[in-house]
């Protein structure tokens, strides 16, 4: 059986001597894993749209169960990301993200659309990668089901709270968090609207908000934080980020 799919390529890896498995998030289908034969020869034509973060339309033949590219042709490759080091590290972190939240055989077209349209924004429009990084990883973090509570402190009702509980996704104010266990960032009010902005916007203006450098970075340490403390783990590709800028 012939399948016709539209996806972007999260991880290769090699599978025998020139072949490669390419696990790729769809629309209609979620995440797959599909082999491609030949794949690390050097004059393979599926190289440009097999590569990782490619998005290109696959032709699969299934057969005992696996899918195997026939076909595939590519439809954006972000060149522009992969000329800058840290963007490529970057959009490796939100395949590697994308690729955790996601799962086999269930349509996902929300994450993949959030997905290329953060490599895009990363390779073609001018924006600091704090603020992309930001705003990818609290949209993924609703579109896992923790999105969180950012309308007034949970305790006392304050509707100018200025601590974030990472692990309960509730805000907080400073005298309302003393004594209590659990892990608070502050954020600054213009922080809270972009968040809220970030978790309930069109998913096309996703992007059109704004912060001072400053208070990108705080706001891009506390979804990280968040992500990380909701999803209980780590990711490789973002300590490898990360360590560009030691």
């Amino acid at each position: 059986m012939y399948l016709t799919i539209q996806a972007i390529v999260l991880r290769v890896t090699d599978y025998k001597d020139h072949d490669a498995l390419l696990t790729v998030l769809t629309r209609e289908h979620g995440k797959l894993t599909v082999k491609a034969r030949g794949l690390r020869r050097k004059n393979s034509p599926l190289i440009a749209p097999c590569q990782l973060l490619a998005y290109g339309e696959f032709t699969l033949f299934e057969y005992r169960g696996m899918y195997t590219v026939n076909e595939a042709h590519s439809l954006e490759l972000f060149q522009n990301l992969r000329r800058d080091l840290t963007k490529l590290s970057l959009g490796t972190y939100f395949a590697q993200v994308a690729e955790v939240i996601s799962q086999e055989d269930l349509p996902n077209p929300e994450l993949q659309a959030l997905l290329l349209n953060s490599l895009y924004a990363l390779s073609a429009l001018n924006l600091p990668e704090d603020q992309v990084k930001a705003a990818f990883e609290l949209r993924a973090a609703c579109l896992a089901g923790y999105t969180p509570d950012l309308f007034g402190c949970h305790i006392c009702g304050n509707e100018t709270p200025d601590r974030f509980d990472l692990s309960a996704g509730q805000l907080q104010c400073s005298r309302c968090s003393r004594g209590e266990g659990g892990i608070r960032m502050p954020i600054s009010d213009s922080m809270l609207q972009a968040m809220r902005y970030i978790c309930f916007c069109e998913p096309k203006k996703l992007f059109a908000f704004s912060l001072g450098e400053e208070n990108l970075q705080f706001l891009s340490a506390v979804t990280e934080g968040y992500l990380a403390t909701q999803l209980e783990r780590g990711f490789s590709t973002l300590d490898f980020y990360k360590s560009l800028y030691i």
